[in-house]
């Protein structure tokens, strides 16, 4: 079969494509009705696909667009999973959870944050407590989202930006960028002020589908750092954490650990996989994300600049507005054959590796 035929190119191919496919497969669906409208003024919703016993105590969970735009990767390589028909090789008392497009606002305006500009990921805190500090982007903030966004003024603010880098090196300017910050809703990698439709919708789904599991292996979909078509796979606890040596034991040595400096992603706060212990304290949780690289940091900084500006002094129908989209695309979506092939069979080494994993 040809693996790049199960990537598309939209929210909605996305989701007609995975429908069909899990529906082809015999799989329990379910829809759950995002309020928001997608770009042509279209229903969005996340579907759920269940495959095995509604009460199995070892379950694999696939999640795709939690960062909105990167969900044409995860959709693929949902579909191809289920085009290929793995779930035939699926252990006895082994289950199978498809998330598709958690968050379908993002994935179907080409943003990688919800409908109101929260990174998802950023988003896993509990908002009754202080909220985490980033005083390097609050320092930073005139120059990363600013309200003019004309030639001059990229020039200007971008000059300002690769002095920070300069002076205290590019790993600190990505983690002062994408770390997570909580004062600026109109800027990037905003954690938001409480939880999320997609948080609270992902919540219910881990606390009523996986109340009898006792081991869980997830695999969350993401794009944008790293080289073209390579999935890194990040396990985001401490290296010293038992999470991280049952990723490493199951994935291989290349797994990496954001806090041990040994991953291309900075060191975040707020992440969807660190929360699902927390969701599921009963269950034994092995989570990474399969983060595949697509363009240059520096690209898809700007990108996410840009989008950010767009959205929140822009006009998105203007054909700055198209370009920009255009430009947020290409960030997160390799529309190559070669990065399609890459990512299902990367990402088809990781399911059967994460259902032997579960087994032990």
């Amino acid at each position: 079969m040809n693996s790049a035929e199960s990537f598309s190119a939209s929210y909605d191919e996305a989701r007609a494509k995975f429908l069909s496919a899990a529906k082809d497969a015999g799989w329990r669906l379910e829809r759950i009705a995002h309020p928001e409208r997608g770009p042509e003024g279209q229903d969005l919703s996340t579907d759920v696909a269940w495959f095995g016993s509604g009460d199995a105590e070892r379950v694999l969970v696939m999640i795709s667009g939690t960062h909105g735009v990167e969900g044409y990767c995860g959709s693929g390589a949902q579909v191809d999973w289920l085009r290929r028909g793995e779930f035939a090789h699926v252990p006895s008392g082994t289950a199978v959870m498809m998330i598709h497009a958690i968050n379908p606002c993002g994935f179907a305006w080409n943003r990688r944050v919800t409908e109101d500009n929260v990174d998802l990921n950023r988003n896993w805190i509990d908002f009754d407590k202080p909220l985490p500090r980033n005083p390097v982007y609050a320092e930073l903030s005139a120059h990363i989202c600013p309200p003019v966004w004309d030639a001059g003024a990229r020039q200007e603010n971008d000059a300002v930006l690769m002095s920070y880098a300069q002076t205290h090196g590019m790993p600190a300017l990505q983690q002062a960028l994408s770390g997570g910050q909580y004062t600026h809703p109109k800027g990037i990698f905003f954690g938001g002020t409480k939880p999320t439709w997609s948080r609270r919708t992902q919540t219910e789904l881990f606390r009523t589908r996986l109340a009898k599991a006792r081991k869980v292996a997830i695999i969350d979909y993401h794009t944008g750092l790293g080289p073209w078509g390579f999935a890194e796979q990040i396990a985001p606890v401490s290296r010293d954490d038992p999470a991280f040596a049952r990723a490493a034991h199951w994935y291989g040595a290349s797994v990496t650990s954001p806090s041990g400096g040994t991953s291309t992603s900075a060191d975040i706060t707020g992440d969807g996989l660190s929360a699902a212990s927390k969701v599921l304290p009963r269950a034994e949780v092995t989570g990474i994300a399969l983060e595949v690289g697509t363009v240059a940091l520096l690209d898809v900084l700007f990108a996410l600049r840009s989008d950010a500006w767009l959205h929140g002094y822009g006009d998105v129908r203007s054909p700055e507005g198209r370009a920009i989209k255009k430009q947020m695309r290409d960030a997160f979506y390799g529309d190559a054959d070669d990065w399609k092939g890459m990512v299902a069979g990367q990402s088809l080494l990781a399911c059967r590796q994460a259902l032997q994993g579960l087994q032990a």
